[in-house]
């Protein structure tokens, strides 16, 4: 088993993928760090830390190079540069990436959370999605997605995803959790 009081949590607390990653890891006794932004609406804000304009900065890119890398237009620019701005302050600092969403024809994965899962595989981090069409987890590996029943390592990990989590998504992050680390804390 792993040891859980090496594994640090990173996410943005929003409602669906982000906000289970953080009740799961508080029944676990994991640590967690949720990163937050002037005027972000969070579900979860346990260990909340406020980005500055500065940090926001750091993590800026240009929405004509998003949307060519992920082959999608996105609307409502200035708002979601805020959303993708925050989730490099969550990737950096993770060891691997874990993501719950929809693995799309192209590989890559559907809404703001495939921005997450390319950074990741941008810095070379391990990263993993439950896709919820297939209901099952895969890894990204020698440039494709693969079945897995992953774990989560005794390292900082970052948690990312859809807001419209199903029934099977959550329980496939709890069983991520027992898995990793067998009963509640």
């Amino acid at each position: 088993m792993v040891d859980r009081s090496q594994v640090v949590l990173y996410s943005g607390g929003h409602r669906g993928t982000e906000a289970e990653f953080g009740r799961q890891a508080e029944r676990w006794g994991v640590r967690e760090v949720t990163l937050s932004f002037e005027g972000h609406a969070m579900e979860r804000d346990r260990n909340a830390r406020q980005l500055t304009e500065e940090e926001l900065r750091q993590g800026d890119v240009s929405m004509e190079i998003v949307s060519r890398h992920m082959g999608r237009e996105y609307h409502q620019a200035d708002r979601i540069r805020r959303v993708l701005q925050s989730i490099f302050h969550m990737v950096v600092p993770a060891y691997h990436v874990f993501a719950v969403g929809w693995i799309q024809p192209d590989a890559t994965i559907k809404g703001g959370t495939g921005w997450g899962v390319e950074l990741a595989k941008f810095f070379n981090r391990p990263v993993t999605v439950f896709d919820q069409g297939r209901n099952q987890w895969f890894t990204w590996a020698e440039g494709r997605w693969e079945p897995d029943e992953p774990t989560i390592p005794e390292q900082t990990i970052a948690a990312t995803g859809t807001r419209e989590l199903t029934e099977e998504g959550r329980q496939a992050i709890e069983d991520l959790f027992t898995r990793s680390f067998g009963p509640p804390a």
